[in-house]
């Protein structure tokens, strides 16, 4: 059985994603970090629907614990695999990078970097083995444009950025398509301290995205549909950055 493993599962686009994914018949994979109460209504909700979901939880930039976790998931499951990675945990932490000290830069690193490395490397064997598999990176504007205060932000998600498209390249004839998701600004709690009617001034469509925006963007990346996509940049920004 092909299963859907969606990191930060538990947030606002996590979530969003999660409920996606499950209305296309994938049973769901919800990891969470600390906020298993979270993770649980995103469970619930997935079930309450008469469809299948389990939780998973690991810090993603712990290596041995993210190895750890997935090999006991893969015992587990003997006969399954995670074929859809939605790598969607991320933090910022802005701060002009004159000001910024070194645990504010190395931590947004590991967090939106490091993890990928860690996640996606334990579970690709199986995607190449099965002949199957999709990888959706949650990146942002940010790692397209730049934005100031997000130095490090900015350098982690162009780094997923690249590491898609060059994976992309490395596992496209073993139909595993590698793509990521560039999202602008989105209603989340991320961004509810944001002066959004400003903010909506600077964008085409005049407002803020939705999470259900994002989720049926990454939907439609990991459909049958969007078998010949690979090493591609999707942006949902409202046409913020064009």
């Amino acid at each position: 059985m092909k299963y859907a493993l969606v990191t930060g599962g538990s947030g606002g686009i996590g979530k969003a994603i999660c409920m996606k994914l499950s209305k296309m018949g994938y049973p769901m994979v919800i990891h969470y970090n600390k906020n298993k109460a979270a993770a649980e209504v995103v469970k619930k909700s997935i079930e309450s629907d008469g469809r299948q979901a389990e939780l998973m939880q690991f810090d993603i930039t712990n290596p041995e614990e993210v190895k750890d976790i997935l090999e006991n998931w893969g015992e587990a499951h003997p006969n399954d695999y995670i074929a859809i990675l939605i790598n969607n945990a991320g933090t910022s932490k802005d701060e002009l990078m004159v000001w910024m000290e070194n645990e504010t830069w190395t931590s947004i690193i590991d967090t939106n970097l490091n993890s990928f490395y860690y996640v996606t490397s334990k579970l690709l064997k199986n995607m190449i083995v099965n002949k199957f598999g999709r990888i959706i990176n949650v990146v942002s504007l940010s790692g397209q444009k730049g934005l100031p205060g997000q130095t490090n932000y900015s350098a982690a998600k162009a780094g997923v950025i690249g590491a898609t498209k060059a994976l992309a390249q490395e596992v496209g004839k073993k139909k595993v398509t590698v793509n990521a998701v560039a999202p602008g600004y989105i209603r989340t709690e991320m961004t509810e301290n944001l002066d959004e009617k400003e903010l909506k001034k600077m964008i085409p469509v005049s407002r803020f995205g939705t999470p259900e925006e994002v989720a049926e963007t990454v939907g439609f990346l990991a459909s049958e549909g969007a078998s010949y996509i690979t090493g591609e940049v999707i942006k949902v920004n409202g046409g913020l950055y064009t």
